[in-house]
């Protein structure tokens, strides 16, 4: 889910408002041409019930995005070789938390890998071109199966990069032979976990300003403003105030983004809540750690976003689906 796979992001690129998946990205349309929309419903399930942590030999070069062909699902689409998948914008060397679906929540290990710098997107995905350079033991999860929850944990990227890259992870159960896999397209450019290629505005570029801060640093950015959102008034002292805005927006859903302001002394640590609208949820969010109880949602800040210096400013975005928040809603944002 973080950075978005592409059975998700295209999930999220297509679903309107009664249900139904229509693609507005050139690359989730031709799979969905190919394989029809049930793969999509069934983002999370890339899986095969015989991998039992097989690599080489087993799934074919060319069909790692699939898990091969022996899944319950068709998703041999998601292997075409193109380079307008939806994709998430990152900073080399920067640190993220990475989430992972647990729709079907099981023990075992997280496989992490990465093509190389150079890496040709318009060649197929090999074995060859992957370099482990993480494996997860049970992390921890966010909530119960069967919903949006997901595992996570922190990664590290590896650092000197620049350009396009996948990443590539099988999730090897340790209950049963069963192996998940997941290809999700990134760009090392500076970004900080933006995402491009998902409903209408399909160019849309990352803000350029924007990277992964480290403490003490102060962001801007002036991406376009289609909706802005509410406010709080700045109280002073180590107090901080919210504003957000919806960034862009489509028939299914729309991608967010706060920026929280420190007051005239700083800011070391932050929430920020919210009430959602009804049938609203967040899927995938960067530079901030979501959590919600029902309706009420809060994110808290992540380690490198910490800390704000007087006056300055941090900033984090997501992406929803259903109603794009309010130009009228109340947001509140706190420090310890």
């Amino acid at each position: 889910m973080f950075p978005g796979n592409r059975t998700f992001l295209c999930w999220q690129d297509g679903l309107r408002e009664n249900g139904q998946i229509i693609a507005f990205n050139p690359a989730c349309g031709a799979a969905i041409a190919s394989t029809g929309t049930t793969p999509l419903y069934n983002w999370f399930a890339v899986l095969r019930s015989d991998a039992a942590g097989r690599t080489t030999g087993f799934i074919p070069d060319g069909e790692l995005c699939s898990g091969g062909r022996g899944g319950p699902y068709d998703f041999t689409a998601y292997n075409a070789v193109r380079t307008d998948w939806p994709r998430t914008h990152l900073t080399s060397g920067n640190t993220y938390q990475i989430r992972h679906s647990n729709w079907a929540a099981h023990p075992g290990r997280f496989r992490v890998s990465i093509t190389p710098q150079g890496w040709n997107a318009n060649s197929a995905l090999r074995w060859q071109d992957l370099t482990q350079i993480q494996e997860v033991t049970d992390p921890p999860a966010t909530g119960p199966p069967g919903t949006l929850n997901y595992y996570w944990w922190n990664l590290t990227m590896p650092s000197g990069r620049s350009g396009n890259a996948i990443l590539y992870i099988q999730w090897i159960r340790s209950d049963s032979a069963e192996n998940f896999f997941s290809c999700s397209d990134i760009v090392f450019d500076g970004g900080n976990g933006q995402v491009t290629g998902v409903g209408p505005n399909q160019s849309q570029p990352p803000p350029t300003s924007v990277s992964q801060p480290p403490p003490s640093t102060t962001t801007t950015n002036p991406g376009t403003t289609t909706r802005p959102g509410g406010t709080t008034s700045n109280p002073g002292g180590g107090a901080c105030t919210a504003r957000y805005r919806t960034v862009n927006e489509w028939n299914s859903g729309f991608q967010g983004e706060v920026t929280i302001t420190a007051g005239t002394a700083p800011v070391n640590g932050w929430t920020v809540r919210w009430t959602n609208p009804p049938a609203t949820q967040v899927t995938q969010i960067w530079s901030g750690t979501y959590s919600a109880s029902g309706s009420a949602a809060a994110v808290t800040n992540v380690n490198y976003n910490a800390q704000i210096p007087a006056n300055g400013t941090t900033q984090f975005g997501f992406l929803g689906t259903g109603t794009a928040l309010g130009t009228n809603m109340t947001i509140s944002c706190s420090s310890p």
